[in-house]
């Protein structure tokens, strides 16, 4: 059997920014396998594939936006189990009653601190020891 802390559980970080997919790999790539993808489509294919343990996903983004590739991954049974967490700078009630009303787990607004990501992050995922 395999040594437990050999194995990372997987982050996908999926953001139309370069930056922002570069600041929270670096936030969070000594604890976790991080995976990026640039808009919802490559989201869903990775998401299929990869099965991460969890999903950080931007709403305002080019071919597919947030909002479309969460209800999709949360419609499919392969992936639905899978905690989606949206990163957006849309800071309004009603943008976070959308989120969760497509099956959003959680809500985190940019700019956003480091411990405001691990906490929320750590809701749904052990953190790494």
């Amino acid at each position: 059997m395999a040594d437990k802390k050999m194995y990372k559980k997987k982050i996908l970080v999926v953001d139309d920014e370069k930056s922002i997919r570069n600041l929270v790999k670096r936030f969070l790539g000594q604890y976790y396998t991080v995976l990026e993808a640039e808009n919802g489509e490559v989201a869903i294919d990775i998401a299929r594939h990869e099965k991460p343990d969890l999903i950080l996903l931007d709403i305002m983004m080019p071919k597919l936006d947030g909002y479309s590739a969460c209800y999709a991954i949360k419609a499919d049974k392969v992936t639905s189990a899978i905690p989606v967490v949206m990163l957006t700078a849309l800071n309004s009630e009603l943008n976070h009653k959308l989120a969760q009303g497509i099956g959003a787990d959680g809500y985190i607004t940019k700019p956003f601190s480091v411990q405001k990501l691990l906490d929320t992050i750590n809701q749904f995922l052990e953190y790494p020891k």
